[in-house]
């Protein structure tokens, strides 16, 4: 067997939106499943549209999501000379040819197609076939380069997750594989590209399949007939909750926007794994374990849909998995990104293993855990129903003692039993007082290991205000 190479080529056009993080997640998974390489390739030809904060982000969100890569970033604008040259060698084959179509001929071509009910495609008129005579080329018209696909036959291939597929070459025209400029177009460098790097197998959206044709045929064209082929898996598109394809133009958000938004690379990773691929009934599983299942089967041939609401579950799971102290820096990025100066480490850790399992996300964190920082502002109705005059003797009270015990959740805990013997009260009526003065809130995890996060002094001064 070749070795496996799998790669990744996003466009730097804007963010690695989703459906491509998850052929990313794919291809890197089944490069390591079979100990191969993973490829990260820039595919930045658009020169007009591609920027360099995009491509900054496209690396961001791989290191994010721990996707490493074993070679790359590679830059198509830094190999044009590459194409330039297998283009030329393919005019002199007589595999390609040169065409001086202006636009405007162009245009004009189709419309005489469409006005006749014919499929828009280009006629050949510079295509060269023996006896036919071609007109002189016209001043001061920069040509751009075909491929001259085959005019007859089919393509097929067995793909990796649709099967069998099989497209009559009448289907396609002569593709422009080199603009005017020299740049080369997508589906030209894409084959240059995977051939100069061996790539083994390629997992992309099924919005290529039409592509996977002339690639094919370019393919032969530069490597031989016979030069074996890559792969190709062709994953069903991610519907957003209305139903149509998310894309970069329509609903996608990008990874990093989650990173944002507080959720863990590891749920990300988890969701978008199962979004076109399963193992068994394992909803959660790690990357390792991802590694050790992911052998290029058990993808899926219908499209997933994206849901936000099992997403929040999934990355709710992980919070509870993750380790406290790596929650408590990120919570503490989340405050400072509000103007929030948080305490120290410590402090942070324990408040994220409080209140963790209430969580769905690294923003809902740090909402709980801003009020140990800064002020709260209890609703008039939480007051109104809890801070009644009944408890209000008892929090008086409760106040005097904690400002004398040990700050401690044992000492704390005795404190309000004393409390609420001495007062002939049950817990249920002053712990949601409490919470609502101290908290800003009436439900919290136990009130006693809540207060024991909080600064002795913030607790006494909101206690105070009853």
């Amino acid at each position: 067997m070749r070795p496996i190479r799998t790669r990744i080529a996003p466009s730097p056009t804007g963010y690695l939106h989703l459906g491509t993080a998850r052929t990313a997640l794919y291809s890197w998974a089944y490069a390591r499943h079979h100990g191969g390489r993973f490829v990260l390739r820039i595919e930045d030809t658009d020169v007009a549209r591609s920027t360099q904060e995009a491509t900054e982000q496209i690396v961001a969100a791989m290191h994010w999501l721990g996707l490493d890569y074993d070679e790359g970033p590679i830059h198509q604008m830094s190999r044009l000379e590459r194409y330039r040259e297998v283009a030329e060698r393919l005019i002199a084959e007589g595999r390609a040819y040169r065409c001086w179509c202006t636009p405007e001929e162009l245009d004009a071509m189709r419309e005489a197609q469409r006005a006749r009910g014919e499929k828009t495609h280009y006629d050949g008129r510079w295509r060269p076939a023996p006896g036919k005579v071609l007109p002189a080329p016209p001043a001061g018209v920069p040509p751009v380069v075909r491929f001259a696909n085959p005019a007859h036959g089919s393509v097929a291939w067995n793909d990796l997750v649709k099967g069998p597929i099989t497209i009559a070459n009448e289907e396609f025209d002569d593709l422009v594989i080199l603009r005017g400029d020299g740049v080369p177009t997508y589906n030209f460098a894409v084959v240059v590209d995977d051939w100069d790097m061996h790539i083994s197998h390629v997992y992309r959206g099924d919005e290529h399949i039409n592509n996977t044709p002339w690639q094919i045929n370019l393919w032969r064209a530069i490597a031989g007939p016979d030069a074996e082929l890559p792969q190709y898996g062709h994953c069903p598109v991610i519907l957003g909750e209305d139903g149509l394809k998310l894309s970069k133009r329509r609903g996608a958000v990008s990874v990093t926007a989650y990173r944002d938004l507080g959720y863990l690379p590891e749920a990300m990773l988890n969701y978008l794994a199962r979004l076109g691929w399963s193992h068994g009934d394992e909803e959660l599983f790690t990357r390792e374990q991802m590694v050790q299942w992911f052998d290029g089967s058990h993808l899926a041939k219908s499209p997933a849909q994206w849901d936000p609401a099992k997403l929040a579950w999934v990355n709710a799971q992980w919070l509870k998995r993750a380790d406290d102290a790596r929650l408590a820096g990120l919570v503490r990025e989340q405050l400072a990104g509000r103007g929030i100066d948080a305490g120290d480490e410590a402090t942070l850790a324990r408040a994220a293993g409080l209140f963790k399992d209430r969580c769905s996300t690294v923003v809902e964190l740090a909402d709980w855990t801003a009020m140990l920082f800064v002020p709260v502002a209890p609703s008039a109705a939480d007051l109104a129903a809890h801070v009644t005059p009944a408890v209000r003797p008892a929090l008086r009270a409760l106040r005097d003692r904690l400002a004398e015990v040990e700050w401690s959740r044992e000492a704390i805990g005795a404190a309000f039993k004393a409390v609420l013997a001495a007062h002939q009260l049950k817990l249920p009526q002053l712990a949601p007082a409490v919470r609502v003065r101290v908290c800003g809130r009436a439900q919290t995890p136990s009130i006693d290991a809540v207060l024991a996060l909080f600064a002795r002094d913030v607790v006494l001064q909101r206690l105070a205000a009853v």
